[in-house]
């Protein structure tokens, strides 16, 4: 199990490390470098998605290991409370940003318009600290949009 400790509380998760090898080992391998400490969940979209895992407070862009290959023909669909790995528009770009879905997102699940987004886990405990992030207030920021006006912080994740 995984503990995501953020400035509004504990989110618990389970990988899927059958579904998705790759992608839970690159997530581990990130929790293990400490690399999500410190972060921020820098993009939220109510009744859509969360996201974080490679920026820190002022939008500066973590460095990353190598990108991963797409798992998102492992099975499983972008549900509400599932983890999914961020990509660019180039199917094998996932590096350590990660999404939680805040509603079943079909469309973004394999098939649907391209290859799809890797699901590799879900959220155990703790979706109301995610439905709470998803209530913040956003705006824009540095070029990016749908920030959190007041940071949501990664504080530490660690493997129990």
């Amino acid at each position: 199990m995984i503990t995501i400790k953020t400035n509004h509380g504990d989110i618990g998760v389970e990988l899927f490390e059958e579904k998705a090898p790759v992608s839970c080992e690159n997530f581990r391998q990130y929790v293990t470098d400490g690399h999500f400490n410190g972060t921020i969940f820098h993009r939220v979209i109510p009744n859509f998605m969360v996201q974080g895992g490679g920026m820190d407070a002022d939008l500066s862009p973590k460095p990353t290991r190598d990108p991963i290959k797409n798992e998102a023909d492992n099975g499983e669909t972008n549900a509400r409370g599932t983890l999914a790995m961020a990509r660019t528009g180039v199917v094998d770009s996932a590096t350590s940003q990660f999404f939680i879905n805040l509603r079943d997102n079909d469309f973004l699940n394999h098939g649907t318009r391209d290859f799809g987004y890797a699901v590799f886990g879900k959220v155990s405990s703790g979706m109301d600290v995610v439905d709470a992030i998803a209530a913040v207030k956003t705006g824009n920021h540095a070029g990016h949009q749908d920030v959190p006006v007041e940071t949501v912080e990664i504080i530490e994740v660690t493997i129990d």
